[in-house]
Formats: C-alpha cells, sequence, structure tokens
C-alpha cells in the first residue's frame, strides 16, 4: 500500500438529538427573533422619542420617558401593587396550593373529581373571571349585596373603595391560579417513591413528619419552578385588574402592566410606554437570573 494512499471518506452521522437541534433550532430562533427581539429593539428606540404611534417617530427626547416613568407616583403604586401581588402568591395561594395538593395527589375517583373543581377557575378565561367578581363584588346586585343585606349592613361598594379594591382583587387572583400551582405540585408527589414513605412509616414517622423529612424535600424542583411562575405572573397581571377595576378607583390598583396600558396605549404615548415596557423587561431579566443562580446554587449542594 502506498504511502500516500488517500484515507478513506469520513462518514458523518447525526444523532437524534443533533438532528432535532438542527431541524427544530432555526424556526424556532426564527420565531423569537420576530416576536420577541426586534419588538425589544423597537420599543427601545420609540422609549428615546416623544410619538404618538403615528407616522414615523421624530420628536427625540432621549431618556426624557424614564425620567418621567420613575418620577411618578402612580407608577411606583403599580410597583407596589405588583410586589403585593407576588407576596400574596408566595405566602397565601402557593402554601394552599400545597395544602390541597397533598390532600388530593393520590390516584382515587373522589381526588380526581376535586383536582377538576380546583382547577377549573384557571381553564376559565381571565376576562370571564374578573367580570364574574365584578358582579360578586357588585354593592347593588351582586352576592356580596345580598350579603350585606343579610347581615343588616348598608350596601358597600368593595372595588370603588380605595382601601378594598386591591385586597378584592387579591382573592380573584389567588382562585384563579391556585389550582395551577396546585396541579405542578400533584405532579411532582406523584413522581415521589412510594417506597421512601413506606420506610418513614416503618421508622415510625407521623404524616406531618412524612410530608416535611420526605414529600416537601422529594418536590423542591417543582416549588422553584412554582415561585418563577409566581413572579412572572405578579409581573404580567393585567386581564384581571381590567374588568374588575381598570387601574381605579383613583389609580390605586394599577399594576405595571395595566399602568404601561393606561398611560402608554391608551393615552397615545407610545413613546411612555416603550420606556414602561423597557423597564419591565430588565425587571423581568433581573428576575431571570436571579433564579438561574439560584438554580445552580441548589444543583451545585
Amino acid at each position: 500500500m502506498s504511502a500516500f494512499a488517500p484515507y478513506p471518506a469520513r462518514r458523518w452521522r447525526l444523532d437524534d438529538r443533533t438532528t432535532a437541534i438542527v431541524l427544530m433550532l432555526p424556526p424556532a430562533l426564527l420565531l423569537f427573533t420576530l416576536f420577541v427581539i426586534l419588538p425589544l429593539l423597537d420599543a427601545g428606540y420609540y422609549s428615546l422619542f416623544k410619538w404618538n404611534g403615528y407616522g414615523a417617530p421624530s420628536e427625540f427626547v432621549g431618556l426624557d420617558n424614564y425620567a418621567q416613568v420613575l418620577g411618578q407616583g402612580i407608577f411606583w403604586q403599580s410597583v407596589r401593587n405588583s410586589m403585593i401581588v407576588l407576596v400574596v402568591s408566595i405566602v397565601v395561594q402557593m402554601p394552599l396550593a400545597l395544602l390541597l395538593a397533598l390532600l388530593v395527589y393520590r390516584q382515587t375517583p373522589t381526588n380526581a373529581a376535586f383536582r377538576l373543581v380546583f382547577f377549573l377557575p384557571y381553564i376559565l378565561a381571565e376576562i370571564a373571571s374578573g367580570l364574574i367578581w365584578s358582579f360578586v363584588f357588585d354593592g347593588n346586585t351582586g352576592v356580596a349585596a345580598g350579603l350585606f343585606a343579610a347581615l343588616g349592613m348598608k350596601p358597600f361598594f368593595i372595588l370603588a373603595d380605595k382601601n378594598w379594591a386591591f385586597f378584592a382583587i387579591t382573592v380573584v387572583v389567588v382562585w384563579k391560579y391556585f389550582g395551577f400551582h396546585m396541579m405542578i405540585y400533584i405532579a411532582a408527589l406523584q413522581g415521589v417513591p412510594a417506597e421512601m414513605i413506606e420506610a418513614g412509616k416503618i421508622e415510625g414517622a407521623g404524616r406531618w413528619q412524612i410530608v416535611r423529612h420526605i414529600l416537601i424535600p422529594q418536590i423542591k424542583p417543582a416549588l422553584m419552578v412554582s415561585g418563577f411562575f409566581a413572579v412572572v405572573g405578579s409581573l404580567q397581571l393585567f386581564d384581571v385588574v381590567i374588568p374588575l377595576t381598570n387601574g381605579g378607583p383613583s389609580n390605586s390598583t394599577h399594576t405595571i402592566v395595566t399602568y404601561l396600558y393606561a398611560y402608554g396605549l391608551t393615552r397615545l404615548k407610545v413613546g411612555f410606554g416603550s420606556a414602561v415596557g423597557v423597564i419591565l423587561f430588565l425587571a423581568a431579566v433581573v428576575v431571570a437570573v436571579g433564579y438561574q443562580r439560584t438554580l445552580n446554587k441548589e444543583a451545585s449542594r
């Protein structure tokens, strides 16, 4: 055999993972670019102009829109309301969902029926939920009116009271989304090996000890995912607020997104609204980075 004989041609073969990446990554990148990257760049560009959305933006104002946003008390009230929703989600909604999940996670027909009942509010559209609860809280003809009348009290308009309107919104948020978190926990609980629970019972562990030392540690990833969804949901809460209060009374129930909608889009201040959108995006990035670092720390332990 000659020393200069050519090497046999190398045959390239793609495994299943590489094939999936080659086929699915380009369309995903295209969609992400069209619907996320480009709109974000447009928002950053428009936020530098005083623009009403008609024609090409021409009145350059630099960072004035950001200064106006950060200098408005209503914006900070909106941030505060979003943080209240987050705290309520973590302190009330998630524990309630976990408690119900622990009660109905086993595979029985009765538990399946209860799961369906608890999950139904999440299936219902946000606008429909808001309209239903606006009737419930109505002081003239709603359920609240009937309750106050039965107690011999004067009609009280909860959604028109600055001290109670946002409390009513948090009640609706808990009712609407706790079923979603419950299903996450149920899926995780059903993945806990039965042998671990049986071993705990053999060692003399009671029900609470099994929950505390076996079930909850085993579903910690699900708890973290649920917490992430709670944070994201608090930042983007919109559809429930609009039919209930539309940000009122006196702009006391705005969240960040409803503030953007009310002061950016409905008032044709697109540049101003774009600045709010950029601030919201940066807040979401901070949350995502913090969440990823938390996951990495948990994984390294």
